[in-house]
């Protein structure tokens, strides 16, 4: 059975949370779509609290 692509939205939170998980500047957003960088930050801001509160390490 073929993967299905996930929803695009899904995609930016999840890099977005990558991003913030692994210590990357928010500046750094790839996207220019309104939508999709909400979504992008939404996950960057998750991935930093993470880091914050000791869930990761680099």
């Amino acid at each position: 059975m073929k993967r299905q692509k996930r929803d695009r939205m899904d995609r930016a939170f999840s890099k977005g949370f990558q991003a913030g998980a692994g210590g990357r500047s928010k500046e750094m957003c790839p996207y220019t779509n309104l939508d999709s960088r909400s979504q992008w930050l939404g996950g960057w801001r998750e991935g930093v609290d993470g880091r914050m509160s000791g869930l990761f390490t680099k």
